[in-house]
């Protein structure tokens, strides 16, 4: 005998007796328990990610032209001021550039702040292979 939709209740399928194995239970949800593993895996990866950054992260070397002068055929004379971390070291790269923009000249400087101090004010001539347009201080990164 099959059986009918009379017979059936519409809310719950219909399978062969024996042809697809057993239905499960459903099972117990624990959502209060997935957030706090979330919670604690992100707080974990933000310990990590900080600690490691203040370990081996790049500090800040910012250089600042303060002027450049004293421009003639064989180099001009840059002044410049860089920040650094207190009682830090550091090597800029510094640059001359024709009026046409190529590079004429360039040397890597270092400078060296006082104990406790942040900043370095720093006078460096850079020598030339043509009269210079413009000194300028490219970058600087960590000494050593």
């Amino acid at each position: 005998m099959t059986e009918t939709h009379a017979t059936v209740p519409s809310a719950a399928p219909v399978f062969p007796p024996g042809r697809y194995g057993r239905r499960r239970e459903p099972e117990r949800r624990r959502p209060l328990l997935r957030w706090v593993l979330a919670a604690v895996l992100i707080a974990g990866l933000v310990l990590a990610s900080t600690q490691l950054y203040q370990r081996y992260g790049d500090p800040e070397y910012k250089p600042e032209v303060i002027t450049y002068a004293d421009v003639d055929d064989t180099g001009v004379r840059v002044d410049f001021r860089v920040t650094v971390p207190a009682g830090g070291a550091a090597v800029c790269l510094v640059r001359a550039r024709s009026h046409a923009g190529a590079e004429v000249g360039h040397e890597e400087v270092t400078v060296t702040a006082a104990p406790g101090q942040r900043h370095v004010t720093t006078r460096h001539r850079v020598a030339t292979s043509e009269r210079p347009f413009i000194g300028e201080v490219v970058r600087c990164r960590p000494a050593g």
